[in-house]
């Protein structure tokens, strides 16, 4: 259930983001991403940047409530980042490192979404190094689980 009313809030994105975006295999062009954030959140435009320099288009949402827009996601406070991006029919919770995102894009796992938590520094978005490995997890209704590690 909690998965149907997920999808339900991002169908529209998820309908605007198949029809306009070709899959990476099409690389030519763009892939469509929309980005929920704070207003005030300077890693996010730093992180938008990033992706559009690497063949995404990303729309930028500015809100208030990001917490409600994680909440209709599905994202689990432990997973939560810094912002929320819908690509193609995922959740991608805070700064997921390219490779991973676009693994997960040219795999299709049949899975909600994945999460970089938290402001880990030393990944698109955050300046300064980074301190080790990162995991990065699978967005579901069970316990997290690495879906990489980078």
């Amino acid at each position: 259930m909690q998965k149907e009313i997920n999808m339900r809030f991002f169908t529209p994105i998820f309908a605007v983001t198949t029809v306009l975006s070709a899959s990476v295999a099409h690389a030519a062009a763009p892939i469509e991403a929309t980005l929920y954030r704070n207003p005030q959140c300077g890693c996010c435009d730093e992180y938008a940047k990033h992706l559009e320099a690497n063949g995404f288009e990303v729309t930028l949402k500015d809100t208030t409530d990001l917490s409600q827009i994680k909440k209709m996601a599905g994202v689990p406070e432990q997973l939560a980042g810094c912002h929320t991006m819908s690509v193609e029919n995922y959740v991608v919770e805070g700064l997921v490192p390219l490779d991973t995102l676009n693994r997960l894009l040219e795999e299709k796992p049949e899975i909600r979404g994945i999460s970089l938590p938290g402001m880990p520094t030393g990944v698109p978005g955050m300046p300064g190094p980074k301190s080790g490995p990162l995991n990065i997890y699978v967005i579901s209704n069970d316990a997290p689980e690495v879906y990489a590690t980078e």
